[in-house]
């Protein structure tokens, strides 16, 4: 596994969660509605983006919501 640069991984994970979601046919809108819990549309725009650091139990929620494994969810390599 090669060394990655904290904003790689943060634009690398976007682009993952990004390409799984489109693969389900789901909007930004779709996707927040989905997660439990309240979930604005603009933090799904921020992950994907790469522009912000999701959380652990936020990924999860994602994971959740798309109906993958969290360890899909964040396979970057």
């Amino acid at each position: 596994m090669s060394s990655m640069e904290k904003s790689e991984l943060f634009k690398a994970v976007g682009k993952r969660i990004k390409e799984l979601r489109e693969a389900k046919g789901l909007t930004q809108v779709d996707l927040a509605g989905k997660m439990e819990g309240e979930f604005d549309t603009t933090n799904v725009s921020r992950i994907e983006a790469g522009r912000t650091n999701p959380t652990l139990y936020n990924l999860y929620r994602i994971a959740v919501a798309l109906e993958v494994d969290l360890e899909e969810l964040v396979r970057v390599f």
